[in-house]
């Protein structure tokens, strides 16, 4: 599995930190940007996978569960602190659960929303994996 925690560059000060996603931050132009918040916390949220989108997933407050499938190997990932991110490649079925009162997930995403590029079905997923 491809998916890699990504440390953001950080400027600290007595008056708070800055993090800040610039340059090559992460490998691609980020060409949409939303959030996810006031998630109950026994809801989830994705249930899919991308074709060619790629995502960085950052918590911004509060935290949240990541559950991360490739076709053949399963992970989880904890995502609780706003200078770490998430970067999920293509092909990489993911679900998020978890969610503590307050938390804030940034996503931004490498394509605009193109409803073509999801696969909602997870044996949909599975087949196009054998592809």
């Amino acid at each position: 599995m491809t998916i890699k925690i990504i440390e953001i560059p950080k400027i600290s000060d007595p008056r708070g930190n800055l993090a800040v996603i610039e340059k090559d931050c992460i490998p691609y132009a980020v060409k949409r940007v939303y959030y996810l918040y006031d998630v109950p916390s026994d809801a989830f949220r994705g249930g899919h996978s991308h074709r060619e989108q790629q995502e960085f997933l950052i918590a911004l407050s509060g935290s949240f569960e990541v559950a991360l499938d490739d076709g053949k190997t399963k992970q989880h990932v904890m995502l609780n602190k706003p200078n770490k991110g998430l970067l999920i490649p293509t092909g990489i079925w993911r679900e998020l659960d978890n969610f503590s009162s307050g938390a804030v997930c940034l996503v931004l995403a490498s394509d605009n929303f193109d409803e073509e590029d999801y696969i909602r079905d997870y044996n949909e997923f599975l087949l196009s994996k054998k592809a």
